[in-house]
């Protein structure tokens, strides 16, 4: 059995404590804390921007303390403001929904689901009549809620802001009373929403809570921070082949944050990756191929990793055509190229499909494809690939 986690380890990777005098305090009591996180079902997919902080989250479990999951079913009917420059489209009910039904399973890639306590916000914020919420709101003032940077900067700038979102940082405030949490942890985007639950709490009567907030994780854009949204992420429960790829495509200049953030090395070790990195002792692609096989490692195990590593290896470095585990598709109907990079699921549509071949990115058995308008004519089971990553054996009809 693993020794549990010190006081100096769980602080570990927090960029901001509100307040470690608190912390300390707490944990001198010698008894479990209610340690809360709070995740939103605004898409259907958690990545390694989630994992930083569900690592941390972890990280208390096996300390011995009560972890809460809370999945912000109501909340993100509101949508967080946080971080953004405009107006959140509100999600549907459905959306929510489909959404909530994978993140209890993707969760578990870094949780021990077994050891955790899930609740979902719906069940107290539900019930709140106006009267309650009024009394809520009366504790809060506009002043206050425009110290929030992006409230703030909208205002300044004349961009709209919808009086419910003002509702959003009160709502997952009163989660924390709802609770009673002794500790908060979140992206340092949320700081203002956690300080929030201070606020709230102590209004309230109840102790404030611990704040402890994480650095967010860029994307493999490097400059936005990892959104589905975006299209820069990485998900945790993506094929190992996929993530493999995916993170091959950071910048040298990220190797140290993502051996930080998402494979989690230690600070001594980053520093050592770093010094090797800055003056050429290490190789950025030997360095950026382990820490890629460190990270599937993590949540499809050692031999998935080594495996994608192969793959990535073998397809791309040398542009082997695979020939292992790649999904047979019939040819069928298709006559063109761009009918079957469609029917391979490759594209959205021809005029996709199109574009693809026009960026010099479809081949097949190897030969690249340059005509959009190009009829398919192989009379063999012939790979089909389309960038370096999906490939699809085509199998002709019979004759």
């Amino acid at each position: 059995m693993s020794t549990p986690p010190s006081s100096e380890e769980l602080l570990d990777g927090f960029d901001h404590v509100e307040t470690r005098a608190d912390f300390d305090a707490r944990l001198r009591e010698n008894k479990p804390l209610t340690v809360k996180l709070g995740l939103d079902p605004t898409s259907t997919d958690l990545h390694l921007g989630h994992a930083v902080v569900l690592r941390k989250l972890q990280q208390f479990v096996e300390a011995g303390h009560k972890v809460v999951l809370l999945i912000g079913d109501f909340t993100a009917r509101i949508g967080d403001p946080s971080g953004r420059n405009e107006l959140r489209p509100p999600l549907s009910t459905q959306e929510i929904e489909a959404n909530m039904k994978t993140y209890a399973d993707q969760a578990g890639k870094v949780l021990d689901m077994e050891r955790i306590t899930l609740v979902y916000n719906s069940e107290w914020l539900e019930p709140l009549g106006m009267a309650d919420l009024l009394r809520l709101l009366s504790r809060v003032t506009v002043a206050q809620m425009l110290e929030r940077e992006d409230f703030r900067d909208r205002y300044s700038s004349g961009t709209p802001i919808a009086l419910h979102e003002f509702l959003y940082p009160v709502a997952v405030a009163y989660d924390s009373v709802a609770l009673e949490a002794d500790v908060e942890l979140g992206g340092n985007d949320q700081l203002f929403n956690l300080l929030m639950g201070r606020h709230y709490q102590r209004e309230l009567g109840q102790r404030e809570q611990v704040c402890m907030t994480v650095p967010l994780l860029e994307g493999l854009d490097g400059v936005e921070k990892m959104s589905k949204s975006k299209g820069n992420y990485v998900g945790v429960t993506e094929p190992p082949e996929q993530q493999f790829g995916k993170l091959m495509r950071i910048s040298d200049e990220m190797i140290p944050r993502y051996a930080r953030l998402a494979a989690f090395r230690t600070i001594p070790e980053i520093a050592k990756l770093t010094a090797g990195l800055n003056d050429a002792r290490l190789h950025p692609m030997n360095e950026k191929k382990q820490l890629a096989e460190d990270v599937v490692a993590r949540y499809h195990g050692r031999e998935a990793a080594k495996a994608a590593r192969e793959f990535f290896e073998r397809t791309v470095q040398r542009k082997e055509l695979p020939t292992d585990n790649v999904p047979e598709l019939a040819l069928g109907e298709a006559r063109r190229v761009i009918d079957v990079i469609v029917a391979a699921g490759f594209a959205e549509s021809k005029r996709a499909a199109e574009r693809l071949i026009s960026g010099n990115g479809v081949k097949v058995d190897g030969i690249l494809v340059s005509d959009p308008k190009a009829a398919w004519t192989a009379k063999e089971p012939a790979i089909l690939s389309v960038g370096s990553r999906k490939f699809a054996k085509v199998i002709p009809n019979e004759r």
